[in-house]
């Protein structure tokens, strides 16, 4: 393959379409939840997937698990946990198990918050989503997204 292969243009292009729907959902989801909750996206990403732990075998999350179910490094995820423990909406604790494991949990002020932004969020990514549907390189990316069946959406 050359660097003006077709195949190769034809995934930088997809490429780049995808970048550029996430980045118009992300915005535009930032904008809604920060004016309404001062709430970040990356924010409210952590409280949603800490809020469905549980107490069963494996309900708990280590950071490094946390990390990746928000899409950021270790350190920064720690960071993140650690502004919103500061403002009273999460809590850390050792593993009972495992003295050296640290679990984070979410206080009932960030679940009040959660659930106060959840609509916020959900209905900007329903309107992002609806604006980038009336492009046409972004119609088939957003059909995808709205066919994904998420384990997420089945509890």
């Amino acid at each position: 393959m050359t660097a003006t292969d077709p195949a190769l243009t034809a995934l930088a292009s997809g490429w780049g379409a995808l970048s550029l729907l996430h980045g118009r959902i992300e915005t535009h989801i930032e904008r809604a939840l920060q004016s309404r909750h001062d709430l970040s996206v990356r924010e409210y990403s952590l409280l949603d997937v800490l809020s469905r732990q549980h107490d069963g075998e494996g309900g708990h999350l280590q950071m490094k698990q946390v990390a990746d179910a928000v899409v950021l490094s270790q350190s920064a995820t720690t960071r993140l946990v650690s502004r919103l423990e500061d403002r009273g909406l999460l809590s850390r604790y050792l593993c009972p198990t495992d003295r050296r494991g640290i679990y984070t949990d979410v206080t009932p002020a960030g679940l009040k918050l959660l659930e106060e932004a959840r609509p916020t969020n959900d209905a900007a990514l329903r309107q992002a989503l609806d604006e980038a549907a009336q492009n046409p390189e972004l119609t088939p990316l957003v059909a995808a997204v709205e066919a994904v069946d998420s384990p997420f959406a089945r509890r």
